[in-house]
């Protein structure tokens, strides 16, 4: 088949995207086209792997799993009836399972433990132990067992000194040669205490307790814990009556805990996952992994992903890919067993707790666990990874309006005149309103430039910010607005998010209303319920007064409503009417406050949706496809065609545009386009500026190849779209679009995919030779075919095709 023929050659997306430093003063970019295919996997695809038989090890529950090289390593737990303290191994390379060689003293047979990697040992500390059948001898235990990988040996280390209390259930990890324990339950209690202990010097080594500050997060257990961007990680869990689906973070330098808030989350925007225990937790780049665990009743088998850097929550949504090739399997007898079961090949796994998770390079295996019944689990689960790098398209927007470079409007505001500088680029794209107020600012210009008049002209603008060319810097007067809501407005426009102030301070607070009131009369949604969740998140005893006093006198209506609301709840009546601000209260609003408690209103349930409005990206998007035409300010040109574009959209994510609209802008407006010495095809061109405009990354396998070298040229900033470009060659080039890429791939000099696409044609040649497109080749690429074609015929073929003649 046409896929059996690709799959001899392509691979996926190298496990780890490299890191790019870029030189644009390289023009020759053929060094940069070697694709180097590897072993093939499609991202986000789960795999079942063989179970662990029964002969090697029982299916459990509560145990631990570490990753140590290409094994995972799978300790203790119960199997329904007894404790376990057996070491088992599976080989990733080999998909095989054995009981791990050990010798010496192992750990009593325990569950909910912890265990952690350090150096070339693994490190086992406390748990659960006895004998649960007959009831007997169960108790915490905060003992510490070191297991080296090399000899197999196990040691128990005796440390002198203050010791935590024995726990189990807990979260450990290492970090800066240390191991960290952190909360668990010590057989009366949940604990949130934390405990640390260097492993560098077994005969020195004591615990000591961390003094920890900050928003501490409550005492819980059965929760798991994760470093990354060297921070401590701690979601959900077990905390009785105070169980939320909070996550928390730990600064290890200052032993500091934050609340990491989601009152930015956007509603329509995928939430937190909901409240659990029992699930895993791991890092890998950038994201947290949650899996599993028990949810209110249920075992929920959705993965979630956390954004570390944007703070922010989605639902990873699993391939569909469920084909299993000989590519993807690394032994005849894992191979053997992906046939016999194919129709596992992308199953998701199912719903369990007190599994236990771990990673190996770019994949995440999950063993184990309690699913429906009580039925414990002896499955191992692999999933693939997305390693792309991050989308930057909002920092770059940002960066271009905290730079105030090729501003070319400023917006003059209020009764002070306060001043505000921005790119009509950008705003024009974001917001209706402010579009008519520059369409209109314009027009006047013009209309005064036509007469003669002088007083509009050029002010002087700071270096750097200078409207381009010989254009004036278009003012636009805005009485409706102050500068500071302005200025946070201006950055919602910008990045699509605004950076909360402190929250429940009563002047931040009133300063987001301020920024409401100008999102709704700038008719701008999205920032609308930005603001709201916000403020009504904010709103505390201390502040509730004032802010249901500004309300009121800015009108807004919704946030006046939930001020009142929050007054005459039972449990804050009394503390509010009880202050000094109750009794500065204006008259009508004690009365509304006193009605309301005497005769609360009638819920009034809405079944409308909420309008969450429109994204950067969505409106980039629609700029770019002919919303933003009357504002072009530069023309591009390919081949000698032109396409009218925006300086300050182009220059915000592009390093090579920047300098060159600096430095050296050429007088006619006119910019030719090329990537190195090569000029790439119209559509592949498109593609480049959907990814300029608005981070766009899907585009044809053929458009991948022009688009290879881009981010080196144009200096991007990561090499998000090679990252993407490689991923889109590797799993998509087919008999349908092989002659497309050939071309693509002869003209960029991307000699290992010409190789690989002609080794496609020849084994695909009758189906091949029938698409409408090979007519069209150049006269040397039919001869390259030719020449393929030819050294794939053998003799004895050849001494047949003779004897027909």
């Amino acid at each position: 088949t046409a896929n059996s023929g690709i799959s001899q050659g392509v691979g996926i997306l190298s496990e780890v995207a490299p890191s790019v430093d870029f030189d644009h003063s390289c023009s020759d970019s053929v060094e940069y086209l070697t694709l180097n295919f590897g072993p093939f996997e499609t991202v986000h695809r789960w795999r079942r792997l063989p179970p662990c038989d029964e002969f090697v090890g029982a299916r459990r529950s509560k145990h631990t799993v570490v990753a140590y090289r290409d094994a995972i390593y799978v300790f203790g737990g119960d199997n329904g009836k007894n404790m376990l303290n057996d070491l088992l191994r599976f080989d990733v390379k080999d998909c095989s399972w054995c009981r791990a060689f050990t010798t010496g003293t192992p750990p009593a047979p325990r569950y909910h433990h912890s265990a952690v990697v350090y150096g070339s040992s693994m490190f086992v500390f406390g748990g659960y132990t006895g004998d649960i059948y007959s009831n007997s001898n169960l108790k915490n235990k905060n003992d510490l067992f070191e297991y080296k990988f090399a000899t197999g040996q196990w040691t128990e280390w005796k440390v002198e000194g203050s010791l935590p209390v024995a726990r189990s259930a807990h979260g450990a990890t290492v970090y800066s040669d240390k191991l960290w324990i952190f909360a668990g339950y010590d057989g009366n209690a949940r604990l949130n205490d934390m405990w640390t202990i260097s492993l560098q010097d077994r005969e020195h080594a004591c615990w000591e307790e961390i003094e920890q500050s900050g928003e501490i997060p409550p005492s819980c257990c059965n929760f798991p814990v994760a470093v990354c961007r060297d921070k401590m990680f701690v979601f959900s869990g077990q905390s009785g009556a105070k169980i939320t689906n909070n996550l928390f973070q730990f600064e290890f330098k200052g032993h500091m805990w934050t609340r990491i808030p989601t009152e930015h989350l956007l509603r329509g925007s995928p939430p937190p996952p909901q409240r659990r225990y029992g699930h895993t937790m791991v890092a890998f780049d950038r994201h947290l992994y949650v899996f599993g665990g028990a949810a209110d009743n249920t075992l929920p088998n959705e993965l979630h992903s956390y954004d570390v850097d944007s703070q922010t929550w989605e639902v990873i949504q699993p391939s569909l890919d469920s084909e299993v090739c000989a590519q993807q399997v690394h032994c005849i007898s894992c191979l053997l067993y992906h046939e016999l079961t194919s129709s596992w090949g992308s199953r998701l796994s199912i719903g369990r707790l007190f599994h236990a998770a771990a990673v190996i390079q770019d994949a995440m295996y999950i063993f184990g666990g309690t699913v429906d019944n009580n039925v414990r689990s002896g499955e191992m689960y692999r999933f693939q990874f997305s390693c792309y790098p991050k989308c930057t398209l909002h920092e770059d927007y940002g960066k271009l309006f905290e730079n105030r470079q090729f501003c070319d409007v400023e917006f003059i505001l209020g009764e002070r005149e306060e001043r505000v500088l921005g790119h009509i680029a950008i705003v024009t794209a974001r917001c209706q309103w402010l579009r008519k107020k520059i369409l209109q600012a314009r027009d006047r210009q013009r209309q005064g430039g036509e007469e003669g008049a002088g007083a509009g002209g050029p002010r002087d603008i700071p270096g750097g910010t200078r409207a381009s060319g010989n254009q004036p810097m278009l003012e636009v007067h805005i009485r409706e607005a102050e500068a500071q809501p302005f200025e946070v407005l201006m950055q919602f426009l910008y990045t699509d998010k605004i950076q909360y102030p402190r929250r429940g301070h009563v002047q931040d607070v009133l300063l987001i209303m301020d920024v409401y009131k100008l999102a709704l009369s700038f008719k701008l949604s999205r920032l609308e319920q930005l603001c709201v969740q916000y403020i009504e998140a904010s709103v505390d005893l201390q502040n509730v007064l004032s802010v249901c006093e500004q309300a009121n006198k800015l009108q807004l209506d919704q946030l006046k409503e939930h001020c009142l609301n929050f007054v005459v709840k039972e449990t804050h009546f009394n503390q509010v009417i009880m202050t000094k601000e109750f009794e500065h209260l204006s008259t009508p609003l004690i009365v509304e406050i006193v009605r309301r408690k005497q005769q609360p209103p009638p819920r009034v349930y809405s079944d409308q949706p909420v309008d969450i409005g429109t994204s950067l990206v969505q409106d980039m998007k629609a700029y770019l496809e002919g919303g933003g035409l009357d504002f072009c300010d530069i023309v591009l040109l390919l081949d000698g065609h032109p396409r009218p574009a925006h300086k300050a959209i182009l220059a915000a994510r592009s390093s090579y545009f920047e300098a060159m609209f600096r430095s050296f802008m050429p007088e006619d407006g006119q910019v030719n386009i090329s990537i190195g010495e090569m000029v790439p095809s119209k559509q592949a061109f498109e593609s480049m500026l959907r990814y300029i405009y608005y981070g766009d990354v899907n585009m044809p396998p053929e458009d991948s190849l022009y688009l290879f070298a881009a981010p080196y040229y144009y200096g991007f900033s990561n090499n998000r779209l090679q990252a993407y470009c490689k991923q889109n060659l590797e799993m998509n080039v087919t008999v349908e679009n092989v002659l497309q890429i050939l071309e693509a791939a002869d003209k960029t000099q991307a000699w290992d995919m010409k190789k690989h696409c002609l080794h496609i044609i020849v084994h695909q040649f009758i189906k091949v030779s029938k698409l409408p497109n090979l007519r069209s080749l150049s006269q040397l690429l039919l001869l390259d075919i030719i020449e393929s074609l030819a050294s794939h015929i053998s003799d004895k073929q050849c001494a047949e095709m003779g004897s027909d003649i």
